[in-house]
């Protein structure tokens, strides 16, 4: 207190003599003018710390987000058309790309296998994004694993890679819907890749999530995606001539070139044309999802990545035996219906249906007679009578002969999903299992108890740990599921499964096979050393 009125004495010296109660005031009024100017300066360095420490996180968070290397471009001009040329930057850019599907190969693969394409010249990534993986349930999304597409995009951007999303919704890509989710098709009206509000409602509620995630990676934000193409193949479907204004019109360019390689391609790029090699690495249709193409190229450059370790094994060891019947109680409660119900709009999957996989109807029968599928059986069916194998329906043989006997008896029919068309004017048709009346004499089956059987990890862990399995007898019963050992004397490396049965599982679905088609005839699937080292098969064999 002697301090302040020492101070403010001088001050006081030219005017009249302060009493004091007028001094005391005096010094109450100095000691808040001071607090005031301390409270204003820490404000003033408080301000200055959140701008320096915001300048410092907006500096770094992009090269945080997208790895220890960035694009390292100074975020100018994007993507750009200059006469018969692309501009990026405001400089020619002849775009060299090739597509690698993130969601076809395994994560501890990626980089591999885009410093493979890096090494054959190209800059710049394609890649589909498929709406039927990243919701498989409406409102459920998943972004996990193998379908982190940031981590992907991420790892572009580390490499010096340039992307040119191609996010659909619909994007073919020899792909079970064309990338589109079953769940739309509980909708009986639905139309599909039109304006009709469930459709394209549907898609804003997947963009708007979708867009959160990929915006950031844009090139104007310092990210690698230089373009992002809308819809795929519109005009040979062209339905609805409102729903590209909607969607926005897509540019155009040869996305997918797929045919002659050295003669036309070395002619496209006389011409400095633009041009995408679809696919560069094929990779995997893992699990149900159905169909690919791929085109290898040599490398020109000697700065190719070392190439990973393949190892050759043993056989697979049969360790155990369950059949189907016995593994019913596992999958889940069955669905009563006094009409057959296609898979989509089985009361499943918190009613988003059945997407993938078998459906197994039952029904009782007290004749013999011709059992007719009416052409409903989407797509094959193995048919039992009292769970005993009697034959096959499907969209070549349409009827089946079952004999008389005495009594009731259990007809079966175990149906399975073949994959639903990619391309086309079929879209809105590509409901799965039975998908109308099944007759015997001419008369319809009615009183079906239903089976959902995708083959869900939940399912196929509540088999393993379910106690019922048994040796393996000398004659099995199928359909059956199996449980084998795979024997090595090192880690997992990749290697390739020849293919006995149609299904293997390492706790996500790997495969299925067919003894007709592509993977027919003893043909080999590639069996990812990064996947697991625990194999279930799932044997559905054909009975041709």
């Amino acid at each position: 207190k002697s301090t302040n009125s020492a101070s403010l004495s001088g001050t006081a010296a030219e005017d009249e003599p302060l009493s004091p109660d007028c001094w005391e005031e005096r010094v109450v009024q100095q000691q808040q003018q001071q607090q005031q100017q301390h409270e204003a300066v820490r404000r003033c360095i408080l301000i200055t710390v959140i701008i320096v420490i915001g300048g410092i996180i907006a500096y770094t968070l992009p090269r945080w987000s997208f790895g220890e290397k960035t694009m390292s471009h100074i975020v100018g001009e994007g993507l750009a058309t200059n006469s018969s040329q692309f501009t990026l930057e405001g400089k020619p850019f002849l775009i060299l790309g090739g597509s690698i599907h993130y969601f076809r190969v395994p994560r501890a693969h990626w980089e591999d296998r885009l410093l493979k394409m890096k090494a054959c010249g190209l800059n710049t990534l394609t890649t589909y994004v498929p709406w039927n993986l990243h919701e498989p349930e409406r409102g459920l999304f998943d972004f996990q694993d193998h379908l982190d597409l940031e981590a992907y995009l991420s790892l572009a951007a580390k490499l010096g890679l340039r992307v040119i999303l191609r996010p659909g919704p619909y994007i073919c890509a020899e792909w079970d819907l064309g990338g589109l989710p079953s769940w739309l098709l509980r909708d009986t009206n639905m139309k599909l890749r039109t304006t009709y509000p469930g459709f394209t409602e549907a898609v804003d509620s997947f963009f708007h999530h979708l867009m959160k995630r990929v915006v950031p990676y844009q090139h104007s934000k310092g990210g690698p995606i230089i373009a992002v193409q809308v819809e795929n193949e519109y005009g040979s479907y062209a339905k609805d001539t409102e729903y590209m204004s909607f969607i926005k019109e897509k540019p155009k360019m040869v996305m997918e070139y797929w045919s002659d390689m050295v003669a036309v391609v070395s002619e496209i790029l006389k011409r400095e044309i633009s041009i995408n090699l679809y696919m560069f690495h094929g990779g995997t249709n893992f699990g149900f999802m159905n169909g690919a193409f791929a085109v290898g190229l040599p490398a020109p450059k000697p700065m190719v990545p070392a190439l990973h370790r393949r190892s050759a094994h043993p056989p697979l060891v049969i360790l155990q035996h369950l059949s189907l019947w016995d593994g019913l109680p596992f999958a889940g409660k069955p669905f009563r219906s006094s009409v057959p119900v296609n898979m989509e709009n089985l009361p499943v999957n918190n009613n988003n249906g059945q997407s993938y996989g078998y459906t197994l109807y039952e029904t009782t029968i007290a004749s013999g007679g011709t059992l007719d599928s009416m052409n409903n059986v989407r797509d094959r069916a193995l048919v039992f009578l009292n769970r005993h194998f009697v034959g096959v329906l499907d969209y070549t043989t349409r009827e089946l002969p079952l004999l008389e006997e005495k009594g009731q008896r259990t007809l079966s029919l175990l149906v399975e999903n073949c994959g639903r068309v990619n391309y086309g004017r079929t879209l809105d048709d590509q409901r799965k299992g039975l998908v109308g009346d099944i007759t015997l004499n001419k008369k319809p089956l009615r009183d079906f108890i239903i089976y959902s059987l995708d083959m869900k990890a939940d399912f196929v862990n509540r088999l393993q740990n379910s106690g019922h399995w048994k040796p393996m007898p000398h004659q099995p019963a199928f359909p059956a599921f199996l449980q084998v050992k795979l024997y090595m004397d090192s880690h997992p490396t990749d290697t390739f499964v020849k293919l006995p049965v149609l299904y293997l599982s390492t706790g996500k679905n790997l495969v299925r096979y067919c003894s007709i088609g592509a993977t027919a005839n003893g043909s080999t699937s590639l069996g990812p050393g990064c996947i697991g080292d625990s194999i279930r098969c799932f044997p559905f064999p054909s009975p041709y």
